[in-house]
């Protein structure tokens, strides 16, 4: 059993351990300590990092028989006295997010009566899930009472208690520990069952902001970002912000707007530029059937087109003989292709883009009147020497 002084000193980070066992499994080397300030992988809070005995700590687990594993690139051995020194940075960030998760929690399950299911640490922001959806006001109210005990800076204590006396204690959410339980305390407001590192006042969490909420599996999923981290969200968005007002010569509250009138008129520039795009790809299909009059097969190159156009033509001279077969490539390597057959015709397409793919690579797909693809690396001669080797004799 490997004493865990982070349960009484989250905020202690150097301490000396005796090594107490050393394994290798998978090629890394775990070493067991008596006592350990690293926190390991649990309850949604991710392992700390930092060093033991100069060397990186890469991993810390928290094993079934009550130890915990120090995965380092070192070279230790038992009796060996070492040094161990967290990473600060992180383990305040930890602590930052998980005493903040604890007090979002509370907010809803004390406002709306809404627990929390489950909670994730992510590298840069967190979540809760919900037992049931939540409305954006409802979100925002929590949000605003959950603040309002960080700015309280209220106490958050450590306490201890057994099974017997935990039963009768107000938790948030029944533990299914057995045994001594450990309880993190905010005062007047949240007291849970919980073995990982807080900060200990809420003045610490700094902020806690809400950077977004979707249904989930019934529920509803809160992402949040506390203290540093909530900092660095609002510097992307300011910098973001900033950016993209230059570009639209608006005023902040104007953006949305703006931006919406933008995709309005992109969406209506689009309809009219396929609308000329069929009517040329029409032109450009006629000038192909002249140039092969006669012929059943076009295989051709074609500049400034892209897969929709490819396809415009294609169809288009198919529609107009039916026993033709039309491949069409982008001048531009890697190409794009689209082979089409008419009615009359016999040609597989599909199976001639599979082959086309086999041997130039890329990737595509389709029907044996039409297929489509594009990532081929080849020259137009190797393309039509391929073709030519698949179309019927």
């Amino acid at each position: 059993m490997t004493n865990r002084l982070y349960y009484t000193e989250p905020y202690r980070t150097e301490f000396d351990a005796t090594v107490v066992a050393v394994g290798v499994i998978d090629g890394r080397t775990h070493v067991t300590l008596d006592q350990t300030a690293f926190y390991p992988t649990s309850g949604g809070q991710p392992f700390d990092t930092g060093t033991l005995g100069g060397a990186a700590i890469s991993e810390v687990i928290d094993r079934e028989d009550g130890t915990i594993a120090h995965v380092t690139s070192g070279s230790h051995k038992i009796g060996e006295v070492v040094q161990g020194a967290i990473d600060w940075a992180r383990r305040f960030d930890h602590m930052q997010q998980h005493t903040g998760q604890h007090v979002l929690s509370a907010a809803f399950d004390r406002l709306f009566g809404v627990r929390t299911e489950s909670f994730h640490m992510g590298t840069l922001s967190a979540t809760i899930d919900l037992a049931r959806e939540v409305s954006a006001k409802q979100v925002a109210t929590a949000e605003d009472e959950a603040n309002r005990i960080v700015w309280e800076d209220r106490p958050v204590a450590i306490r201890f208690a057994t099974a017997e006396e935990a039963a009768k204690l107000p938790l948030r959410k029944e533990s299914i520990r057995t045994g001594p339980l450990r309880l993190i305390d905010v005062e007047n407001f949240d007291l849970s069952a919980c073995g990982g590192t807080h900060v200990a006042r809420t003045g610490g969490i700094g902020v806690i902001a809400v950077g977004g909420s979707e249904k989930f599996r019934g529920g509803a999923r809160v992402e949040f970002l506390c203290g540093g981290r909530a900092l660095n969200r609002f510097r992307l968005w300011r910098d973001s912000l900033a950016a993209t007002q230059r570009f639209l010569s608006v005023a902040p509250e104007e953006m949305a707007a703006a931006i919406e009138r933008m995709q309005a008129d992109s969406k209506a520039q689009q309809r009219t530029l396929r609308g000329f795009q069929e009517k040329l790809a029409i032109h450009e299909a006629h000038a192909l059937l002249e140039k092969a009059w006669g012929q059943a097969v076009i295989i051709a190159a074609i500049e400034g087109w892209d897969a929709q156009g490819l396809k415009a033509i294609a169809v288009a001279a198919v529609a107009e003989t039916p026993n033709l077969v039309v491949a069409l490539f982008t001048a531009t390597t890697p190409a794009l292709v689209v082979i089409a057959r008419g009615t009359a015709a016999t040609a597989d397409a599909g199976a001639m883009l599979k082959s086309l793919v086999a041997q130039f690579g890329g990737k595509g797909g389709g029907r044996p009147d039409l297929a489509q693809g594009g990532g081929l690396n080849g020259t137009m001669a190797q393309f039509q020497d391929a073709l030519q080797l698949l179309l019927p004799q």
